[in-house]
């Protein structure tokens, strides 16, 4: 029963390798969530093994997806079904499967938040009734929030506040900081907590951002992941941790500006549009930084 479904949902698929799908991913573009070395590294980690299948027309590969059984790759529902609940985090993030603009491919494993690109590159899906929250271009923010966000950066470093690029530190000491300052922030423990230093570890290539800190401690930290595909740059801020008793200097503000601006300058500057993922449009404080977009579903 079980390889009748599996034979329904491949129909006209191709079994293929990894070195394919990467390939086809660098032709055709993606997201953090689908880039070949995140969906190698993080299934390796969940030693859960990926299943790569092509679809082709005319001998011509148009289209490839990573998969874990009837789900796309490094689902969240795998992960809890394999008794790995939480083992790393991707958060909502925005799913670019490769595939050529006009593909039509049939897409049959399940899976979440696919981009609105997805849209003529695959058919069967739907719309989901979540959106996600997507950074609006710098000129998108009023004057008056460039100029609060400026100042409160300057009131910052008047304090004594330092920023420092993520490069400067290792991963371990990474996984420490964002583990004790989203616990400080939210309570409670951060997904994947455990594996945070291998994890960050094993992405650190496509890690960006900086830490803010203040007295010599570390205030705040937002994890952002940063992949480039032909035709756009994709980031995902996956979550962040900020320390509750520096408020008054709105610390998680002043990184969100930075690491956005920087993002959007990085873009700019390779002549790429930036689809920089806040994760599900779920929060008040997204609103102020970015468009809700549309997302499919299978």
């Amino acid at each position: 029963m079980l390889n009748r479904f599996q034979g329904w949902r491949e129909r006209g698929w191709t079994v293929v390798d990894a070195s394919t799908y990467a390939q086809t991913w660098q032709r055709f573009g993606g997201s953090v969530a689908t880039h070949p070395m995140v969906v190698e590294r993080l299934a390796q980690l969940a030693d859960i093994p990926v299943r790569y299948l092509a679809w082709e027309q005319n001998g011509e590969v148009k289209a490839a997806i990573p998969t874990w059984g009837r789900d796309l790759a490094l689902s969240k529902d795998v992960l809890k079904r394999c008794g790995k609940k939480g083992l790393f985090d991707l958060g909502n993030a925005e799913v670019i499967l490769p595939a050529a603009a006009d593909a039509h491919a049939p897409l049959r494993h399940r899976g979440r938040y696919l981009s609105a690109l997805s849209e003529g590159r695959f058919s069967a899906i739907k719309l989901q009734a979540e959106q996600l929250a997507m950074a609006r271009t710098p000129e998108e923010l009023s004057k008056k929030f460039r100029y609060n966000q400026r100042r409160e950066l300057r009131l910052l470093e008047e304090a004594g506040g330092v920023v420092r690029p993520v490069s400067e530190f290792s991963s371990a000491e990474l996984a420490a900081i964002y583990c004790d300052l989203f616990q400080r922030r939210w309570g409670f423990p951060a997904t994947g907590a455990e594996r945070m230093g291998e994890v960050i570890e094993l992405l650190r290539d496509l890690l960006i951002g900086s830490v803010i800190f203040l007295n010599d401690a570390p205030i705040a930290i937002q994890l952002v992941y940063r992949v480039e595909a032909p035709e756009w740059i994709s980031v995902e801020y996956i979550n962040g941790g900020v320390d509750p008793e520096t408020r008054e200097f709105s610390p998680g503000s002043v990184l969100s500006f930075l690491n956005t601006q920087s993002a959007w300058e990085h873009a700019r500057a390779l002549d790429k549009p930036l689809r920089f993922s806040f994760g599900r449009a779920d929060r008040e404080y997204k609103d102020r930084w970015c468009n809700p977009v549309p997302v499919f579903t299978v």
